[in-house]
């Protein structure tokens, strides 16, 4: 499997993304959208980088149970019910990123959302990845 990121000089710089990412290989994982449930079915954390650290969790447990890794995922939508509050907080989740996932950046895209299915939820990951 190959992941080449891609960058242009031409664009703005890409901080915690990619612009692109040219993947090939021969399976894909479709990753559901993951929020900061426990084992239980209960929403932790009451903050968004309590959440996030949750979600991002479960996303990256999904997707080793697929046999993948963090540097297999090639999109990633992340989906916050506070726009606002995500920028506020965009180094400490950027940091909460690296931790978990390294720095090999999926493409990605912040999405503004009115409510998340679990109404304690205020963001939701899901993405896909290349594996070989």
């Amino acid at each position: 499997m190959n992941l080449d990121r891609v960058n242009p000089a031409d664009l703005s710089p890409a901080t915690g993304f990619s612009h692109a990412v040219v993947a090939t290989g021969s399976r894909v994982v479709f990753l559901a959208g993951q929020t900061a449930l426990d084992g239980d079915g209960k929403v932790v954390g009451a903050t968004l980088p309590e959440q996030f650290r949750t979600a991002l969790t479960n996303l990256l447990a999904a997707l080793a149970a697929a046999g993948g890794s963090p540097g297999d995922l090639a999109r990633v939508t992340v989906y916050a019910t506070d726009v606002a509050a995500y920028r506020e907080q965009a180094r400490e989740l950027g940091a909460i990123w690296r931790e978990l996932a390294g720095r090999d950046y999926p493409a990605m895209a912040v999405i503004g959302v009115v409510r998340l299915w679990d109404a304690e939820a205020l963001v939701e990951l899901d993405g896909f990845a290349v594996l070989e």
